[in-house]
């Protein structure tokens, strides 16, 4: 059964063209404002609620410590990525008592997935990727934008699934705190700066079963966070966020509690206009296909 499932519609239709960052010929649309997103705010979380002495300690963190500019990638890590693309990527074991689990990350040659599984006594949790996704000193290479997914074994807790800013509270789910956005599949509500009970976000899925897939991608140009579903790609969740994009790097963030197993792919199995490695490391230059539809993978075990 294939990992990445062929979305249902191409990203050509999108309402955007492409564009390289590198491109001096004509002058581009401003980008778009961010706004809060359109559905109700709900005060309270459907299914938990994280206790209010963690809200305030993550609101301290981020008072404490501000968030770190866009850097420029070690040498040996741009040679890494040159190498073995997407492997390159992986998943940062966070350090505190509250993660009960295990990360196993490839980048030696295997399947390309990294996989993780928490315990039952696991505790929110966020993890992230120990490389940017979207790194705001390198070009864009004409790419639309950037994509990954998880395959779902088994949930009985909580995946989150979004991107964040470093510094982030570890013990603070996607979405929940400053720059970070996510997709909770507990209760399919969208957060994005939001301690509260999130947004509504999709009719199209009502539960998680093993073996479903699910996606977060980024459009460059239009600053869309949008997720997928065993192929099918959701309506936008977030637009304009991360604007201007030289301004952050951004990270992958997968918030866990409870007993869960998935496997992360970055994009290995096929050269694709989402693929991470073909933007992060990249100074200059390149050209990517509007066209691109995200591939079909073969899970290879």
């Amino acid at each position: 059964m294939p990992f990445f499932k062929t979305l249902k519609k191409s990203f050509a239709g999108s309402s955007y063209s492409q564009s390289s960052d590198s491109s001096q010929h004509q002058v581009a649309p401003p980008p778009p404002q961010w706004a809060p997103a359109p559905e109700e705010s709900h005060k309270y979380g459907k299914w938990n609620e994280a206790p209010e002495e963690e809200y305030e300690a993550a609101e301290a963190f981020c008072q404490e410590y501000p968030l770190h500019p866009p850097r420029l990638l070690p040498s040996d890590v741009v040679d890494k990525i040159n190498e073995i693309g997407c492997k390159a990527w992986g998943i940062e074991v966070p350090i505190s008592p509250r993660f009960v689990g295990h990360v196993q990350n490839d980048s030696k040659g295997g399947p390309g997935v990294i996989t993780v599984r928490t315990a039952p006594e696991c505790k929110d949790v966020c993890l992230l990727s120990d490389l940017p996704i979207i790194a705001g000193l390198y070009d864009i290479q004409g790419k639309v934008g950037i994509y990954y997914e998880i395959y779902i074994a088994k949930m009985d807790g909580i995946i989150a699934l979004g991107t964040a800013c470093r510094p982030y509270p570890v013990w603070r789910l996607p979405g929940w705190n400053r720059m970070s956005a996510g997709f909770h599949l507990d209760d399919f509500r969208k957060f994005f700066e939001d301690a509260d009970g999130g947004r509504d976000y999709t009719d199209a899925i009502n539960r998680i079963n093993p073996g479903d897939t699910v996606g977060c991608g980024y459009e460059f140009q239009t600053g869309t966070i949008f997720y997928t579903y065993n192929g099918m790609r959701l309506p936008p969740a977030f637009t304009g966020i991360y604007l201007p994009r030289q301004a952050q790097d951004v990270f992958a963030a997968i918030g866990v509690e409870g007993y869960c197993d998935f496997q992360v792919n970055f994009g290995e199995g096929n050269e694709w206009s989402w693929r991470v490695e073909g933007h992060v490391g990249r100074l200059s230059g390149g050209s990517g296909n509007a066209d691109d539809e995200l591939p079909a993978y073969d899970r290879g075990y």
